[in-house]
């Protein structure tokens, strides 16, 4: 039902192999929209018109868009351009050449959420750009490196901030990752910057979560609109962020919203 926030589990859920099933099928579904949508991501294209057309994708599948109607969030993306680090709104604005613009997906299907973002540069992005692009997914890909059983989630955070340091770039620190399954967002929380948790738990096989980093060119303060969702950077810099759903291995991690199959 529209806008029912289903309850998460009080401590992070140890999946079952039927479980685990069933939210990799969410999860390539919600990879499989946004690889439709970044298809279309060019300049003068609105973010109102690629949230239509995630959405009508998303019904044609048998599934439903998460995020639409979330704690009144109005849209089923969210689209985050330029100086917006995350939960950008859809609106009539057209991209214009040299522009970011960080795409989040979300799709509830057969009971399960799959969760996927990444970020797109229009035409002509200048190199600091493309950089800054480059960087988000370099970021993402350090905190997926150290995941595996035994290991503390607190190395994520360290792995994605020192990644972003390398290029001179900060972690926006007020988003984290979220355990995912039945529920849109449970524990664990996964920082992506170095925290120094009292209690630092650690991850065991059969967790599932997303890592989300949100990478800047410039400082990491941000402001939230009075929409209450779009978080601008307060010194206007750039930001981008990639996301993957990931499952917790014995031996590593499976990134479950990796390349799309076919629905």
């Amino acid at each position: 039902q529209s806008g029912v926030v289903t309850g998460a589990p009080e401590r992070p859920e140890i999946k079952s192999p039927d479980q685990i099933f069933r939210l990799a099928d969410a999860c390539q579904l919600a990879r499989q929209v946004l690889d439709r949508i970044g298809a279309h991501v060019q300049e003068g294209i609105t973010t109102e018109e690629l949230d239509r057309l995630a959405h009508a994708f998303c019904v044609e599948k048998g599934a439903y868009p998460s995020p639409l109607n979330y704690k009144w969030y109005p849209k089923s993306i969210c689209t985050s351009v330029n100086n917006v680090a995350c939960h950008g709104i859809p609106d009539n604005r057209q991209l214009k050449d040299g522009d970011l613009v960080s795409v989040d997906v979300s799709v509830f299907l057969n009971g399960y959420h799959g969760d996927c973002a990444e970020t797109y540069g229009v035409g002509n992005v200048d190199e600091r750009g493309w950089n800054l692009i480059e960087t988000a997914k370099y970021c993402l890909e350090a905190g997926i490196a150290v995941c595996r059983h035994g290991a503390k989630l607190s190395a994520i955070g360290d792995a994605i901030e020192g990644r972003a340091a390398e290029s001179n770039c900060s972690v926006v620190p007020y988003f984290c990752g979220h355990g995912i399954g039945t529920y849109f967002h449970g524990p664990p929380d996964i920082f992506h910057f170095a925290a120094d948790m009292d209690s630092d738990e650690k991850m065991c096989a059969g967790m599932t979560f997303t890592i989300e980093p949100v990478i800047s060119e410039g400082g990491s303060d941000i402001v939230v609109l009075e929409d209450g969702w779009t978080a601008v950077s307060s010194d206007q810099s750039r930001s981008a962020q990639f996301e993957h759903t990931i499952l917790v291995t014995p031996t590593g991690a499976e990134v479950l919203t990796g390349s799309s199959r076919e629905f």
